[in-house]
């Protein structure tokens, strides 16, 4: 089963990276593209994952899945495929019929190849190595499909023994992907059964990274019970957007075997900073995990509680999917605009404004977004400060530079996000703790 996550005190000396190394849009066969820690599609729009899993390899005959998740909202869908090493094959004309299904419903494809699951753990699993096999016997299949398809080279790729080579394993994987021609966004599974409390692929994703030839590789986390606190969540995925890599939350549910996972911070939390996320699964579970079906017995008018929480709940598909721009549409911008309104007045020319939203709260704790907005001059940087009225304090901080003095709280610019065009946004984030009363500060921005 998987362990729980032991207290965040490794450095992040692998993780921070400069924007020079990564900020720089990746160039995909005319599909989708990574940039600066952020998924593209083919037109350069901005697209978020708000989606589900499917376990079409074990329910090969319900192909009238992709048109009722795609009912329900969704924009996404990762398809559980099998290399037949553990589960029958899926074959090239039935993964065609996967990404035809997906396409006609004008969802985007997540494929996997399941059968990695718990190397080095679980009996029968392969490695990543026979995974990419797998791919490059599909490559007349996927070859002009990189609009549309996203390719995770093997699910949950390593138990909770054995997973020193992930990185090495994932890089050489990677650079066999490139070589045999396959020129689609990659997608990258933590090991520890996913959840990654180890730590391993979060200190190790740059050089993973960096050994893309495309700069085109996507990380992914499973939430289950390792992530039940807010602070977990709001840590993991924090430091991958303060290092500029790319990150989604690849499988999570509201309940598991190993704990209970905190699914509303993963909600606000990824929305609040464009994080995409999948969860599981539309329906079909078994082995005691029934409760993570989203639908009962693939009946979208049957939604169990954790399909309505999914689909129609706060920070849920409903409310915050977009459908992909290559599917003909224009869909309305994926990052959130502030809840707190602009000021009234327009700010000095080269000057900024800052504004303050808190993003989610429980007892004792909450998290916010600060916005800084140039004004009607490029600025090469800036400093937002505020004074907390009522004792809050902030406990830890991402894109930012940030001190406190009692309740007085300064926050710089991180060296990537201090230069902004006229009229330009950056945001950063930071945890709190409160008690009584968690009111608003007042804000100010100076620009230089």
């Amino acid at each position: 089963m998987k362990t729980r996550l032991s207290a965040a005190g490794a450095t992040l000396l692998a993780l921070l990276v400069t924007v020079l190394a990564f900020g720089q849009p990746a160039h995909a066969a005319a599909g989708f593209s990574v940039a600066g820690g952020k998924l593209y599609d083919a037109n350069g729009t901005e697209f978020i994952m708000r989606g589900v899993n499917h376990a079409h390899t074990w329910y090969p005959q319900q192909t009238s899945s992709f048109a009722d998740v795609k009912a329900l909202g969704a924009n996404t869908v990762r398809v559980v495929l099998s290399s037949g090493d553990r589960w029958t094959r899926n074959t090239n004309a039935d993964v065609a019929n996967v990404i035809s299904l997906c396409k006609a419903n004008r969802l985007i494809c997540v494929l996997e190849v399941h059968d990695t699951t718990g190397y080095g753990e679980q009996s029968g699993a392969i490695t990543l190595a026979r995974a990419v096999d797998y791919w490059l016997s599909l490559a007349d299949v996927l070859s002009g499909q990189e609009k549309y398809v996203i390719v995770n080279i093997g699910n949950e790729p390593y138990g909770n023994q054995n997973y020193a080579s992930w990185a090495t394993d994932n890089a050489n994987a990677i650079k066999r992907l490139r070589a045999g021609g396959l020129n689609h966004t990659i997608m990258v599974d933590a090991p520890n059964w996913g959840q990654d409390w180890s730590f391993t692929m979060r200190d190790n994703a740059a050089s993973v990274f960096a050994a893309d030839p495309a700069r085109n590789t996507v990380f992914s986390i499973h939430m289950y019970g390792v992530f039940d606190t807010a602070a977990e969540i709001s840590d993991y995925l924090g430091r991958f957007r303060s290092a500029g890599l790319p990150i989604v939350v690849g499988e999570f549910g509201f309940n598991h075997s190993d704990g209970n996972p905190d699914e509303d911070t993963i909600l606000a939390y990824s929305q609040a900073n464009g994080i995409g996320w999948l969860g599981w699964s539309w329906s079909g579970n078994g082995g005691g995990v029934e409760y993570l079906d989203l639908a009962t017995n693939f009946n979208p008018a049957s939604l169990t509680d954790w399909g309505q929480r999914l689909f129609n709940g706060a920070n849920g598909i409903r409310q915050t999917a977009r459908e992909a721009s290559v599917f003909g549409g224009t869909p309305p911008p994926t990052t959130p605009p502030p809840t707190t309104p602009p000021p009234t007045t327009p700010p000095p020319a080269g000057g900024c404004t800052a504004t303050y939203t808190v993003t989610n709260q429980w007892q004792g704790g909450f998290q916010a977004e600060v916005r800084v907005t140039a004004g009607a001059r490029a600025i090469t940087g800036w400093t937002a400060g505020w004074t907390f009225a009522n004792g809050q304090s902030v406990t830890q901080s991402w894109n930012v530079a940030l001190t406190s003095s009692g309740t007085t709280v300064t926050a710089r610019n991180a060296e990537y996000n201090g230069r902004l065009t006229a009229g330009a946004s950056a945001s950063f984030g930071f945890l709190g703790s409160w008690t009584g009363t968690n009111s608003a500060p007042t804000l100010s921005c100076t620009a230089s």
